[in-house]
């Protein structure tokens, strides 16, 4: 009976003293492909081997290579990790001891999934982990039409983790097929003769009224994070076929304007 009582103390106090796994999961959207989805988990399997489980829905018959890339999904980037490829089910899992899993929580990058080797350029999935993530600060600007192109929207600033910037410019009334050039400029848009390009942004796509900037630094090269955009100096132009002030068909003021 002593003996019991004994074993049952000493078993109770290792589950007591077990730790679960470190693990985070990001969400996978869909991309070229409609009806995909899904998400990425990576786990501490120990100090120096990570697991990174992938598993979407909706995935098309055949195995879809997967890589971690460098920077976000909005810029894309060099292959750092090959994973193994989802396959029928959507699912994928590596381990890996590249990067350990507290490298991997801060790292600047993004999961990305193929159709399939033959045709790498459609990609069903991907989604920003660890450092590129989206928190949930962000702050929205008013773009207004100019003359009579009635071309209007909004310009989203959000925070990642990082402190980097993801810009997303929604616009209604543009033309399918066409790429709308865009940049901010240094001051108001009430700047008589306009103020300089600071930066270029990503073209909007026409098609979908929508264009996806990651912003690190200006032109210039100098670096500038989420909380300066919001005192900054500056509006956004979006321009009909080329940089230039008579090509300006929507507008906004931005930061501290």
């Amino acid at each position: 009976m002593f003996s019991a009582i004994i074993m049952l103390i000493f078993v109770s106090g290792c589950k007591k003293d077990e730790v679960p796994p470190k693990t985070s999961t990001y969400n996978l959207m869909v991309k070229d492909v409609l009806g995909v989805s899904g998400e990425v988990t990576f786990t501490e399997t120990s100090s120096t081997v990570t697991t990174i489980d992938i598993a979407l829905t909706g995935t098309p018959l055949g195995t879809h290579p997967a890589e971690l890339r460098m920077n976000s999904a909005a810029e894309g980037g060099a292959v750092v990790i090959a994973l193994n490829p989802v396959n029928d089910s959507g699912i994928s899992s590596t381990t890996t001891t590249l990067k350990t899993y507290s490298q991997l929580m801060d790292f600047d990058g993004f999961i990305q999934v193929h159709k399939s080797s033959s045709e790498p350029n459609i990609i069903l999935a991907q989604g920003d982990i660890g450092g590129n993530v989206i928190t949930d600060i962000y702050k929205t600007y008013i773009l207004d039409t100019i003359g009579t192109f009635g071309v209007s929207g909004t310009a989203k600033f959000a925070k990642r983790v990082n402190g980097n910037t993801l810009l997303t410019v929604t616009l209604t009334g543009t033309i399918p097929g066409d790429f709308y050039p865009a940049t901010i400029n240094l001051g108001s848009i009430e700047s008589v003769g306009g103020g300089p390009v600071v930066l270029t942004i990503n073209d909007i796509d026409g098609t979908f009224g929508k264009g996806y900037t990651n912003i690190r630094e200006l032109n210039s090269g100098i670096n500038i994070s989420y909380d300066n955009w919001l005192v900054y100096d500056g509006y956004l132009n979006i321009y009909q076929v080329s940089v230039g002030l008579n090509n300006i068909i929507c507008h906004g003021n931005i930061g501290s304007n």
